[in-house]
């Protein structure tokens, strides 16, 4: 019988694959299943984005291999989208690799800066892809928890009285998933100072910052650094481009280059229509994040009202793309509660723990649905609410 390589029992099936094939079977029996689980903006581009894609396509020379650092123009919009957005200075010809969504660039870092062996500091509660890959490298997980408390940042303090002689590579996340809670650039500073001690190399995974977050920052605006520090972007959720796979991650030339002699063994380069359509993405005004949102702040006056019909506590002030909220006692987990609403309401909301046991008193609910559909969600959460109240 022929074996999984070894690697393949290291990880499960991604939680939100296994759940869509749940909804999707649901569906087909005739229930009418609303997802409030996933982070996918369900609004599209700018027009200019899908003209300049339509435009580009239909020429004839460029549909062949690209570049693996990314065409030069789009490269050179990443660098002036920073410096305009977080007063970053970045070269685009050797400090930007364009990648085909920063999901892909976690494994790539992993993959270029990681030995079997070698540990590495992940956050709890934090995005689950960070410790998948980190075992398919080989390497060691080592979690950090992460407290309401604190305001969900980093306490150093703790994570020093431990050995980090094999801590290789810390992961943050701020604005942080799926807490909501925004970068403190004091504690990036901090963050900073512990990977220069320690000899940690430091990435910060940066997809949320423009959306519901009044102060857009960059870990790169540290002074320094870009000395020990990666950071990972995307127009995922930025420019409402999921779909489109287009991401970058920033640093000094020479981790760059280590990123390359791996991305290049596993891609032949990005598609050059989509990437000249996200140069025109990149260059998108104030106006269109203002309008974004707008419709976001809405939405999310719906969930919050979702979560006070549960008797979940949460923070007003979160930024991002979700809603986080801690349940209230009478359930046993976020588990319990997300089973019991996608069986009586036919709602799906994600359950804290699948992002660390820190989450498990937690919900998180995803702002990626229209106002009518995260009103039918209230509508049908607080009938199976009041029912339960009754009997």
């Amino acid at each position: 019988m022929i074996k999984p390589a070894d690697r393949v029992n290291s990880v499960q099936e991604y939680y939100f694959s296994v759940k869509l094939k749940q909804i999707e079977q649901m569906r087909s029996e005739g229930k009418d299943v609303i997802n409030l689980g996933i982070g996918s903006p369900d609004r599209m581009p700018g027009p200019e984005v899908i003209s300049t894609l339509s435009r580009v396509s239909a020429k004839e020379d460029v549909h062949g291999y690209q570049s693996y650092l990314g065409i030069p123009a789009l490269r050179q919009a990443f660098a002036l989208w920073y410096q305009r957005s977080y007063g970053v200075e970045l070269d685009p010809a050797s400090e930007i690799i364009t990648l085909m969504g920063s999901k892909e660039g976690i494994m790539h870092v992993s993959m270029a800066f990681l030995n079997p062996g070698d540990e590495v500091l992940i956050p709890n509660p934090g995005y689950p892809t960070y410790k998948a890959v980190t075992n398919l490298v080989g390497a060691k997980a080592r979690t950090y928890t992460l407290n309401e408390s604190n305001g969900w940042q980093p306490d150093l303090s703790v994570i020093e009285k431990e050995d980090l002689s094999k801590v290789k590579l810390m992961w943050i996340n701020y604005p942080h998933m799926p807490t909501g809670a925004a970068a403190d650039m004091d504690v990036m500073k901090q963050i900073i100072a512990f990977g220069k001690k320690h000899n940690i190399v430091i990435c910060n995974d940066n997809p949320y910052s423009f959306v519901l977050n009044p102060k857009p920052s960059s870990l790169l605006s540290v002074e320094g650094a870009k000395d020990i520090a990666i950071e990972l972007n995307s127009l995922s959720k930025s420019h409402n481009m999921a779909g489109w796979r287009i991401g970058m991650a920033a640093s000094n030339s020479k981790f760059i280059s280590y990123i390359l002699r791996v991305k290049s063994n596993m891609d032949s380069g990005m598609y050059r229509p989509l990437q000249e359509a996200a140069v025109k993405a990149l260059e998108a005004g104030a106006d269109w994040y203002k309008a974004l949102n707008t419709e976001y702040a809405e939405r999310r006056h719906l969930v919050f009202d979702l979560m006070d019909a549960l008797g979940c506590s949460y923070n007003k002030k979160q930024v991002g793309l979700f809603v986080w909220g801690r349940i209230p006692s009478e359930y046993s987990d976020g588990q319990e509660l997300s089973d019991l609403l996608l069986e009586k309401a036919n709602v799906f909301i994600t359950p804290g723990f699948i992002f660390g046991d820190s989450g498990e008193q937690y919900i998180r609910v995803s702002l990626c649905s229209t106002k009518k559909i995260l009103a039918e969600s209230l509508n049908r959460v607080s009938r199976i609410v009041n029912k339960t109240i009754n009997n």
